[in-house]
């Protein structure tokens, strides 16, 4: 059956009354009795001007967070928190400063003053370290020892003590390389002081804030300071991700490696333990291991932009 077209005059009363409904806030008994209508004619209009397309209701916040994806892929994969930048420019070094700086604003937003916040190095974290706001006086321990990169970026204990600084709390800090060249310096570099006390705060850490890499070269800052034998190592265990030294497979299972024997950082059952751990992942050819870090059980929160969000929602 051919729908008659909707005339002028009723046109602008569907508009006038889903404009009392949706923008003035009043009920449909009042608008009823405005226009001398009964309020199932009201209700009509009202659903009409919707089926119609006369009135489009659009979730949205014209600023640095993309609210929709955000609310989507919080839902999807249960998160505690997730939060999408709303980035326009996706260069490597635009996308770590945009997720940086919203992963900043969420963090000044949740941390509160019973939490422990453990850092641990990655270039995202770092980028988010230097937007900090003022935060609630945490305690705040380093997670992962330094690796110091030929560029200049800031080592481990620069993002802790600028993230203690913010914080303005005690800081766990200590002075390691994240990897060693065997498992026996690794052992007696546990035991130093500095380090020992800072893993020694891990049950007490309420809050983390990770980075994401790929094992793949250029996707993973471990990755590319890793000797051959240890990439390919990894590689043969079916390893996929690393989130700041745990090694993942493309299902999410942690995987024991040998390199891990020769770091200094958290494991998988330590990060397990953590009530919210929050993921910092940019560039979407890294969306695969966002994937795994998400069917792992560690993630608790992300923090990424919009074409990773939708990457990931559309393989979901």
């Amino acid at each position: 059956m051919t729908v008659p077209p909707v005339g002028p005059a009723a046109l602008v009363l569907s508009a006038s009354v889903a404009r009392r409904y949706y923008l003035d806030g009043r009920s449909k008994v009042e608008i009823a009795e405005e226009f001398g209508l009964s309020r199932f004619k009201v209700a009509r209009l009202i659903d009409g001007a919707r089926d119609s397309g006369l009135v489009r209701i659009e979730i949205g916040h014209h600023g640095v967070v993309d609210v929709d994806l955000s609310a989507r892929l919080g839902e999807r994969f249960a998160l505690q928190h997730a939060v999408v930048a709303a980035a326009e420019d996706e260069s490597t070094d635009a996308l770590r400063t945009q997720v940086g700086r919203v992963a900043a604003e969420l963090l000044a937003e949740i941390v509160g003053p019973d939490d422990v916040l453990g850092v641990a190095w990655s270039r995202s974290v770092g980028a988010m370290a230097r937007e900090l706001p003022r935060l609630a006086p945490v305690p705040v321990v380093q997670l992962t020892g330094a690796l110091a990169m030929p560029d200049g970026d800031a080592n481990a204990i620069d993002i802790v003590r600028d993230v203690a600084r913010a914080a303005g709390g005690p800081a766990y800090v200590f002075y390691a390389p994240f990897t060693l060249p065997d498992a026996a310096t690794a052992r007696a570099l546990r035991r130093q002081r500095e380090v020992a006390l800072a893993f020694d705060q891990l049950p007490r850490v309420t809050k983390a804030v990770v980075g994401i890499g790929l094992w793949a070269p250029g996707r993973s800052t471990l990755y590319d300071t890793a000797g051959e034998r240890d990439r390919t190592a990894l590689r043969q265990l079916g390893v996929q991700a690393e989130m700041s030294g745990v090694f993942l497979r493309a299902d999410g299972e942690p995987v024991a490696a040998e390199l891990a024997e020769r770091m200094i950082g958290i494991g998988a059952e330590q990060m397990r333990a953590i009530p919210e751990v929050v993921v910092l992942a940019y560039g979407t050819a890294k969306v695969p291991a966002a994937r795994a870090a998400l069917r792992s059980g560690l993630v608790g929160g992300l923090v990424t932009h919009r074409s990773f969000a939708q990457a990931l929602l559309d393989e979901a």
